[in-house]
């Protein structure tokens, strides 16, 4: 007998429900989410443990939920090829350390060439990568890596536990790495043998896997190599880093591009399955769709490529064109060192804030952005307005009511009138400030200019340089406005903690701290709450820190946010990138083929 369609619709339904039932039961007074601490233990997760960590972590959503769109198998085995990618948005590659990284087209790269204890898959969860298994004390504070023998580093050196031990004393020094921070929740790292190393957390930590240990996004843990570090120094070491990944490094030059090998001693025998990928940083956006129309590159990383291109892309049958959300923010910075923007303490209700003139201006501009129209004129439709900086992707901690009650929601005659308020009635004697923003963003940075106009008849000038001198100019705090924002945010703490502390490795790191205080943004009440929520284990109350730390940059206004974005992969039909590879932010190239 034949079931019909709704039949096979109800026994699914009946299959979620019962899964999301099981994923939230559990004592959120127990710091392992109800788990039993063999539950937790590597390489591979079982669907209950893998569902509940998601929901402990705020991060499950219907795709984890439905049959058949979970983990998903590589494609049938084929081996060889050479594969030319183009870099979208960028003139250059600066480093590759990952002590140094700050962009996602840099860890995209290094994903492909370095490795951490664990790797997230195309489902967000944290899979075993150097580490074959680990088990967890039943109180959530000690974990016990077993590490994989036999893994060399692409010069010929053997990985062993003081790799580990290395990387995590290299990352710890925040003269050192930009991301120390990400592992101040580690009270210590112990060697027990060569092959099995302890890592003893202060408090136990919900992201931990994803967060700290994963090799793209975590970036602190991703394993250095010390031989060559010392012998390669730190600038080549930055150019040509060594590492255990499915690819090594056989050229870098500065503008120029790199090169990548297949490394015949990886610890998967299956991969990678290509013989060598060559990538070339390409900044604009004609140059990028000629390359990639004529066959000269067949795969586009870096950035996403400019908005105006995807549409004609998708209407080229020799190319496929792969969006999904992508987990990231971006937003008009404003300066608050600098006039009109001036706000010299943030420390203080919205009230009293909004009797400085800097801040009425910061949220005039805020509540003048019209989302909805940017995103139909710059994106062509595809991204969503944001208010904040956690991101729909983040499923559990995501407000969505958040614009709708944010002081930053469209309200153009209110813009009118706090402008006006400040002394700068219908935009007369506004000064004409420059917006900062690299090559990719240049439509999006008229596109904001335009609305700004039309809103507030106020005049922006563009400012476009290169990304890197972008970043570094943004973290010298050297701009009026700055068009920029995050991505490969797959956990909170890549959000807010990031960007949204005073300390945070995007806030003016590298200003003049002698004359400013603080860089874009400063506020007390937001840097306890997101400390408390990095080592709260209970997923309501973590999430109900996450959206009033959000909620406060939004209403103080750290930025104008303006749009989450998607993640657009493009490449030529002859490139088989099978669906396991397909992760929110990343190039993954150790199952890719040609035909």
């Amino acid at each position: 007998m034949t079931r019909k369609k709704s039949d096979s619709h109800f026994d699914m339904r009946k299959t979620v429900d019962s899964d999301l039932a099981n994923a939230y039961d559990f004592d959120s007074r127990d710091p392992m989410f109800g788990l039993r601490h063999h539950d937790l233990s590597g390489p591979r997760l079982n669907r209950r443990t893998v569902l509940r960590l998601l929901a402990a972590a705020g991060t499950l959503s219907a795709s984890h939920l439905v049959p058949g769109m979970g983990i998903r198998s590589a494609a049938a085995a084929k081996t060889g090829g050479h594969l030319r990618c183009a870099w979208a948005g960028t003139a250059e590659i600066v480093t590759l350390d990952p002590a140094r990284m700050n962009q996602v087209l840099q860890f995209q790269i290094t994903s492909n060439i370095l490795s951490g204890l664990t790797h997230i898959d195309a489902d967000l969860v944290a899979q075993g990568d150097l580490a074959k298994d680990w088990s967890v004390s039943p109180d959530g504070k000690e974990w016990i890596f077993n590490l994989r023998e036999g893994v060399k580093f692409h010069n010929g050196d053997a990985f062993t536990a003081d790799d580990v031990l290395f990387t995590y004393q290299r990352s710890s020094d925040p003269k050192k790495s930009i991301h120390s921070r990400v592992i101040s929740n580690v009270s210590d790292v112990i060697k027990l043998n060569d092959h099995k190393v302890k890592i003893v957390l202060k408090a136990p930590q919900a992201s931990f896997l994803v967060k700290t240990l994963e090799r793209s996004s975590g970036r602190a843990m991703t394993i250095v190599s010390r031989g060559a570090l010392e012998s390669l120094g730190k600038s080549q070491y930055g150019l040509t880093p060594v590492g255990t990944g499915p690819f090594r490094i056989t050229f870098h030059e500065l503008g120029q591009g790199v090169v990548l090998e297949r490394n015949e001693d990886y610890y998967d025998p299956s991969r990678p399955k290509l013989d060598k990928v060559t990538i070339t940083p390409i900044t604009d956006p004609e140059p990028l769709a000629a390359a990639i129309e004529a066959g000269d590159v067949e795969l586009i990383g870096g950035n996403t490529p400019a908005s105006e291109l995807v549409d004609r892309f998708e209407t080229n049958t020799d190319l496929v064109v792969n969006s999904v959300s992508d987990p990231g923010f971006q937003a008009i910075w404003m300066n608050p060192w600098r006039d009109p923007f001036h706000v010299a303490d943030f420390n203080k209700p919205v009230d009293q804030l909004m009797k400085q003139n800097g801040f009425k201006v910061r949220l005039a501009i805020a509540k003048a952005l019209d989302r909805e129209r940017f995103i139909k004129q710059a994106l062509f439709g595809r991204g969503f307005p944001a208010y904040g900086s956690i991101n729909p992707a983040m499923g559990f901690f995501f407000d969505k009511d958040l614009g709708a009650n944010s002081p930053q929601r469209y309200e153009p005659e209110i813009a009118k009138s706090l402008l006006a308020e400040a002394g700068y009635p219908d935009g007369k004697d506004f000064p004409k400030l420059r917006l900062l923003h690299n090559p990719a963003n240049r439509r999006r940075a008229q596109v904001v200019a335009g609305i700004l106009k039309r809103n507030l008849n106020i005049e922006i000038e563009l400012d476009t340089k290169d990304g890197p001198v972008v970043l570094q100019d943004y973290l010298q705090m050297n701009f009026d406005l700055a068009l920029l924002g995050s991505g490969g945010d797959f956990d909170p703490d890549d959000a807010i903690v990031d960007w949204m502390q005073t300390a945070s490795k995007f806030n003016g790191l590298k200003r003049d701290k002698d004359k400013m205080a603080f860089g874009y943004f400063s506020d007390k009440k937001a840097d306890e709450l997101i400390d408390q929520q990095r080592l709260e284990t209970d997923p309501a109350r973590r999430k109900a820190l996450v959206q009033e730390a959000n909620a406060i940059t939004s209403a103080k206004v750290a930025c104008a946010f303006l749009y989450h974005p998607m993640s657009i992969l493009v490449h030529h039909k002859t490139v088989d990138y099978p669906a396991v590879s397909r992760i929110p932010g990343l190039v993954e190239l150790d199952r890719v083929t040609k035909s």
